[in-house]
């Protein structure tokens, strides 16, 4: 047994014969360092405005003023408590945060168990064991080579069953002296600080799908309102047709298109419908709900039909602060920080080993003797472990952990570059249909303008009611084109808040 030791009077001999093995393990201890390249954070070079890194036209570019701080809660921009109420409920109920969240957990519990191993291990043992030795064994040699005429009941009575009584305590510790137990405990630190920002990731990413997939919600409830409208519309001019052209007072060619428009306005509808379910579904399953679980929730059409919110000007924060705002990139750097630490780890393997051990106890054949100070046994020293030929296995191990961290250090490389890609992508996004809906906006206006002053010439008596129908169905399906932009506007700043990072 090696272990902590409990000494008596006459120790003191022993621990003077050892002092100076321990002594040079202390001041070993306390001039080596660790092992292995020590990690510094990559420089991430960045320029003064977003502009400056942008790819295609410059018109689609983040504007200049897009520059300044965020909003300390970006989702609430969109002015919609069902939205933010559902974002919560995902963010709890998730499969996949919540799996990120064990996934942290988990390497919590190993960094604890790497720091663990910088103090003594202590432990207490205790056997009772009914044993026999054989006659013939290797216990047998002494009293063979003494021969005589009693070595036969001597074999007989050391044969004989006995119980044997053990019980002692033991420690060990091992001087960190090339900084191994340091490196795995900051190679599991940085592990650790990988799940945190990859769970940062999780839930960001989560709430701009379920964003996605409620705008889409709405979208398609508010098209099917503007389809029925537009439908109605279109019916009610062919009615009149079909009633002129009995009459002959008009051409059949009109109502020929006329009915066209409403059997496209039909066959527009069990699509819009299935695109409703679908959005429906995915968000019940972000939700970690089964399906139809918030048809009553969503079934409101009123919310759908409400004056939209105007979304804030595009507010970016400085290039600068997207390295620390997006956590796949502080993922990536803590996995570079992971692989860095492991070559110390791999390292500190090719050099000798000390481990202080010692150890107390009791031993006693029968329980009468077993607490006699008599029966007491112990040991204390160090041991060494010197590594001399292994064909290059503790080399090659270095050799792969370089190599490892060289691989990190092109990922954490690859994750900036997509950063400013995925970035520049949602911006444009953003900018382009910011721009589709301002003209689109201007068209819808338009439309309303062209019905109201195709109602006002009915009333005065210088028209039919079909201009008015015709114009109604134009303005109606301007809204639709409208309504579309809108919920793309919305999720392309959703893709913008997920670029950027920090939910």
């Amino acid at each position: 047994m090696q272990g902590l030791a409990m000494y008596g009077p006459e120790t003191g001999a022993a621990v003077r014969r050892t002092w100076w093995p321990l002594a040079l393990t202390g001041l070993l201890a306390g001039g080596c360092a660790s092992v292995g390249p020590d990690f510094h954070s990559p420089v991430v070079a960045t320029p003064e405005q977003w502009s400056a890194q942008h790819g295609g036209d410059a018109s689609l570019a983040a504007p200049a003023e897009a520059a300044g701080a965020l909003p300390a809660d970006r989702w609430a921009a969109f002015g919609d408590a069902t939205l933010a109420g559902l974002q919560q409920a995902a963010v709890m109920a998730n499969a996949d945060v919540r799996a990120a969240a064990l996934r942290v957990l988990e390497a919590r519990a190993e960094q604890r168990m790497a720091s663990a191993q910088r103090g003594p291990a202590l432990a207490a043992e205790g056997a009772v064991k009914r044993q026999r030795q054989s006659e013939t064994g290797a216990a047998s040699r002494m009293v063979n080579a003494l021969g005589g005429a009693n070595s036969a009941p001597l074999l007989r009575l050391l044969s004989e069953p006995f119980t044997l009584y053990d019980a002692g305590f033991d420690a060990s510790w091992e001087p960190d002296l090339w900084g191994r137990v340091a490196r795995s405990d900051e190679a599991a630190r940085a592990s650790a600080d990988a799940q945190a920002a990859l769970l940062r990731q999780a839930r960001l990413g989560l709430k701009a799908e379920v964003a996605r997939s409620y705008f889409q919600v709405r979208l398609t409830q508010r098209q099917l309102q503007l389809l029925d409208q537009e439908q109605a519309a279109v019916a009610q001019s062919v009615a009149l047709l079909e009633a002129q052209v009995r009459n002959g007072l008009a051409d059949e060619s009109a109502l020929l298109r006329q009915r066209q428009q409403l059997a496209a306005l039909a066959a527009a509808l069990p699509g819009v419908r299935a695109q409703q379910t679908q959005a429906l579904n995915q968000l019940t399953l972000l939700c970690a709900l089964a399906p139809g679980a918030l048809n009553e929730r969503l079934g409101s059409e009123a919310e759908a039909a409400a004056a939209p919110v105007e979304l804030p000007d595009l507010q970016l924060g400085l290039p600068a602060a997207l390295a620390r705002r997006r956590p796949d990139i502080a993922a990536a750097e803590a996995r570079l920080h992971a692989a860095t630490a492991s070559i110390g780890v791999a390292a500190a393997d090719l050099y000798p080993r000390i481990v202080l051990g010692a150890s107390f106890g009791t031993e006693s054949v029968g329980s009468s003797h077993f607490g006699d100070w008599g029966s007491r046994q112990w040991s204390v020293g160090p041991s060494l472990s010197l590594p001399l030929f292994d064909r290059g296995r503790r080399r090659a191990n270095v050799e792969l952990r370089t190599l490892q961290q060289q691989e990190a250090a092109v990922a954490f490389q690859q994750a900036v570059l997509k950063a400013w890609h995925e970035v520049d992508d949602a911006v444009s996004g953003y900018v382009a249909e910011s721009q589709r809906q301002r003209q689109l906006q201007q068209r819808a206006e338009a439309a309303q303008s062209e019905q109201r002053l195709a109602r006002t010439r009915q009333q005065q008596g210088l028209s039919s009611a079909l201009p008015v129908l015709a114009d109604t169905a134009q303005a109606l399906e301007a809204q639709r084109e409208l309504a579309d932009s809108r919920a793309r506007r919305q999720t392309a700043l959703a893709a913008v808040y997920k670029a950027l990072g920090e939910d």
